[in-house]
């Protein structure tokens, strides 16, 4: 029997645990979390390790005898996979592509440096340095970490700020940066997309591509996606050329990508390539309801060195949508059967309950819940989901 080792072990591996059991697989998890829900599943062996404490886990991999590692939705654990897959010579990324997947300075190098369409961006270590680059704009500018996940410290600022307000932007996201860099790039105008790929022995096949919808300024966390894209084939095809290029030049053989891209009117340039499958229930969810491709499974097998099967079943849409929500306590929620009685709704979740306190939709995980739907076509599948979201009251007060 093959053993896998999953990083993580919260709600967004859980489809991944869960697949590789169905598999038949040994299933190794990690995470520093002792009461993470993936360790509630029977039948695995469990570490508690941090996901980025790389030493650790290497040891825990080489004393199980693994047969392959992965992560599923998140990038903490990247470079922890990439030692992993080196010490033990198993599938997976190699620690210079680690890097540049993980931090976004590395990332829009590598990505310039192999013409692949990009923002103007400046890495920033320190005040000065920040005070300089912001002079190279002349209206509004991204403030990003450099090594952050989830919309976390992402601000869009603007030139005509108060010098003082620009450094509490700077200051804002400096905080979630675990390096203490900063990036600040080109604010991009246009349509955002997010495109899912999965390599096999160098080539990129991309799978689908998703629009996305954000909350916009100042912190652009996503509240929605949809497949497949609405835009036209002939900007679907430059998406697409783009992302397997970047792909390339983060330096993917083999496994999964999630790149984001803002198609400006220059053309489709990069926000950042993730290597590993999209969070928001985008590769759990969304992909298999409108492609029919199991592309959890693909990468379980990608990392196993099987071949995947990478065929589409059909041509439908999905769409997920989060609540709308502001700071305050939940004081009802009603609605939730009935809207699960509309056609096409497959999942309604509500991370927070009757009681609890929330705050203002800053990064992905203050979102408080969400609705899956499919249907003929992605317009189809977003009706689904608003007409759900009609149906669900929520008291914050």
């Amino acid at each position: 029997m093959k053993k896998i080792m999953i990083l993580g072990a919260s709600i967004l591996q859980l489809p991944a645990i869960e697949k590789a059991k169905k598999l038949g697989l040994s299933v190794v998890v990690v995470d520093m979390n002792p009461n993470a829900i993936g360790f509630e599943l029977d039948g695995i062996d469990k570490e508690i390790i941090s996901t980025i404490d790389t030493e650790t886990i290497v040891k825990a991999a080489k004393r199980h005898k693994i047969d392959g590692i992965m992560t599923l939705a998140t990038d903490m654990p990247m470079r922890s996979v990439a030692a992993v897959a080196k010490e033990l010579n198993l599938i997976g990324i190699n620690e210079v592509t680690a890097l540049r997947a993980t931090n976004k300075a590395e990332m829009r190098k590598a990505l310039e440096e192999n013409h692949v369409p990009v923002p103007m961006f400046f890495k920033v270590s320190n005040l000065d340095e920040f005070k300089v680059a912001v002079k190279h704009f002349s209206n509004q500018f991204m403030i990003k970490p450099a090594d952050s996940s989830g919309s976390r410290g992402i601000y869009l600022a603007n030139i005509d700020m108060k010098l003082e307000d620009l450094i509490g932007c700077y200051n804002y996201s400096k905080q979630y940066s675990r390096t203490g860099d900063v990036v600040v790039e080109e604010y991009m105008i246009g349509p955002e997309v997010s495109v899912e790929t999965l390599t096999v022995n160098g080539k990129c096949h991309v799978i689908q591509i998703t629009d996305k919808l954000t909350t916009g300024a100042p912190h652009f966390v996503e509240m929605g996606h949809s497949q497949p894209t609405r835009l036209s084939e002939e900007i679907s095809e430059r998406i697409s050329q783009v992302a397997i290029d970047a792909n390339k030049a983060i330096g993917i053989e083999n496994g999964p990508s999630h790149t984001e891209i803002i198609v400006t009117e220059d053309g489709p340039k990069i926000v950042e390539l993730g290597a590993r499958l999209g969070g928001d229930n985008i590769a759990t969810h969304l992909v298999p309801l409108s492609t029919g491709i199991d592309i959890v499974e693909c990468c379980i097998r990608i990392a196993l060195g099987e071949n995947p099967d990478l065929e589409p079943k059909k041509k439908n849409g999905s769409a997920i949508r989060y609540f709308n929500q502001k700071a305050g306590c939940i004081a009802a929620i009603d609605g939730i059967k009935e809207a699960k009685r509309v056609d096409g709704i497959k999942q309604i979740s509500i991370v927070y309950d009757v009681g609890e306190d929330i705050t203002d939709i800053e990064n992905s995980a203050a979102r408080m819940g969400f609705v899956i739907a499919d249907g003929k076509d992605a317009n189809d599948a977003i009706k689904k989901c608003e007409e759900a979201l009609e149906k669900i009251n929520i008291v914050i007060e």
